[in-house]
């Protein structure tokens, strides 16, 4: 998948030390349900795990021109019953490259893969509530709330809201 400045391929074996490095990174796992003490052997025994999961892909945000990593999408609850998926973890990593609108082109190029290749009818995502970055991104891109899960997340042993979303194929399409 690409678009003007960005390609997604499927993330590698290699990509979790990466990912490790990243995770640490208190701008990278402020609003995730990641903890704080995740480490390399817990990222890739996921990695390991969800690689087995038809249900689950995972990508890596490349930068066209020179190919360097710069971000990463976890996608979850592929559904083929009822043509829906969650955008489950999506994040640009590199600080230099945060703030130039690459997250929102990783996010199009994401759902375009969902709608044309998958034949998507609903894709879903949710973040914390006082998220306020994610949240004017996803009004953008036009992703529709659908309320709040109260204690719908986990970090650090506390219960986190989330904001639930989606955008049906109709509504990408516009």
């Amino acid at each position: 998948m690409t678009s003007e400045r960005l390609f997604l391929r499927n993330s590698t074996f290699e990509d979790c030390c990466k990912f490790a490095e990243w995770e640490k990174d208190i701008y990278v796992n402020r609003f995730f349900t990641i903890n704080k003490d995740r480490d390399y052997q817990e990222i890739v025994r996921e990695f390991l795990s969800r690689e087995k999961d038809e249900s689950k892909r995972q990508f890596t945000i490349c930068l066209k021109e020179t190919d360097e990593s710069i971000g990463r999408i976890y996608i979850s609850n592929i559904d083929h019953h009822y043509d829906s998926l969650d955008i489950t973890r999506i994040y640009i990593a590199e600080k230099k490259y945060r703030g130039k609108g690459y997250g929102e082109e990783a996010l199009r190029l994401t759902l375009r893969w969902a709608f044309d290749e998958m034949k998507t009818e609903r894709v879903t995502l949710d973040h914390f509530t006082d998220n306020t970055v994610a949240s004017a991104l996803y009004d953008k891109v036009g992703f529709i709330k659908e309320g709040i899960m109260r204690h719908g997340g986990k970090k650090d042993g506390r219960y986190i809201d989330m904001c639930l979303r989606s955008i049906l194929r109709s509504e990408y399409y516009k």
